[in-house]
């Protein structure tokens, strides 16, 4: 084919398009129907299916995830009811990360620039002790720094500073995040 075909051939290698589709089978019959606190069960689900997932982690069944085998999740992270994560690019939730109900994470996008918009993956990292708030999209390329706080239905397009919180669309930054220790 030349390379001037809009309709070349996908990146995707047909290997991928298969577990793609028992994934999606897998997360219909297996994921999707479990019981809330059921995580164990979603974490092997997860596991046989390629993901790193860590101890303790809590990924609620209404969790969409695109392609498990790029995807890792440190010890004791929650992703909440209706995330959406397209984590073809690669997705990494580092320890302690909190991302609330109906959040977007998306690690693709397309190459505007050229008239065939070929598939562009760019990972997404969300380090520790992170909270992504309700409603948030985090774009392709972003890292989300240690401890910074992401505010609801923010649109997060540049990298987010440790220990900050931003909030709006686009993201800007609010103030520092200090953490008071009561006990």
């Amino acid at each position: 084919m030349s390379d001037d075909n809009p309709f070349a051939s996908s990146p995707n290698t047909f290997s991928n398009k298969i577990m793609r589709v028992l994934w999606k089978l897998g997360w219909i019959l297996l994921f999707r129907p479990t019981p809330k606190l059921f995580y164990a069960w979603r974490r092997m689900i997860l596991r046989m299916f390629g993901a790193k997932v860590g101890v303790g982690a809590q990924v609620l069944p209404s969790v969409i995830i695109s392609e498990p085998w790029k995807l890792e999740v440190g010890q004791y992270v929650c992703i909440g009811e209706g995330v959406n994560c397209y984590c073809g690019g690669g997705l990494c939730l580092e320890d302690f990360v909190t991302v609330s109900q109906f959040s977007h994470i998306c690690t693709l996008t397309h190459d505007y620039e050229d008239f065939r918009a070929p598939l562009v993956r760019r990972p997404v990292v969300i380090k520790k002790q992170a909270w992504v708030c309700a409603d948030s999209f985090i774009a392709p390329g972003v890292t989300v720094g240690n401890g910074a706080v992401v505010g609801a239905r923010s649109v997060v397009v540049r990298d987010v500073n440790e220990w900050s919180i931003v909030a709006g669309n686009p993201a800007k930054f609010i103030k520092p995040r200090k953490i008071n220790k009561r006990l």
